[in-house]
């Protein structure tokens, strides 16, 4: 359900209209990077976010059931790395697949919030809204799954 990669997106929570301003609409952006998820049992699951120039998240989560079904997860930066020390929480569910939906890509969509500041202009508390949409052509299957954090994203 929740297993394979996924383009993420985290927006900030901006009510200003954009308008036809490109930069504008790009600076809502607050970061993006590939999901690697997979199911560890019926309802755990883990992984990587894969942020690029070695930022990386490893990923734990839970699935919490409902319809649509709901996650929670919870993103540690790795040793050694830039994201070392760093905290997310996240809260999310699938999205709606319409019944009559053309084409429709499978997405998450929740929230996330930095549990521990990293740096004077990355505060503990800050929240954004995120988005990921699956990727359409999966990796052929693998002996043994490389995680985004493993592959130089």
């Amino acid at each position: 359900m929740l297993e394979g990669k996924w383009t993420y997106r985290s927006y900030r929570n901006d009510s200003d209209f954009v308008g036809k301003d490109a930069a504008t609409a790009l600076a809502q952006i607050m970061d993006e990077g590939v999901l690697d998820l997979e199911m560890r049992s019926t309802d755990m699951f883990g992984g990587g976010l894969g942020l690029g120039q070695n930022h990386a998240l490893s990923l734990e989560g839970k699935l919490l059931g409902g319809d649509p079904v709901q996650f929670s997860m919870i993103g540690i930066g790795i040793a050694g790395t830039p994201t070392a020390g760093w905290r997310y929480h996240y809260h999310g569910q699938l999205g709606f697949g319409w019944p009559s939906g053309v084409d429709q890509i499978p997405s998450l969509v929740g929230t996330v919030v930095r549990v521990v500041a990293h740096g004077d202009h990355a505060p503990a508390g800050v929240t954004a809204s995120f988005i990921a949409v699956q990727h359409r052509n999966p990796p052929q299957p693998r002996l043994r799954r490389r995680s985004a954090l493993t592959i130089g994203l």
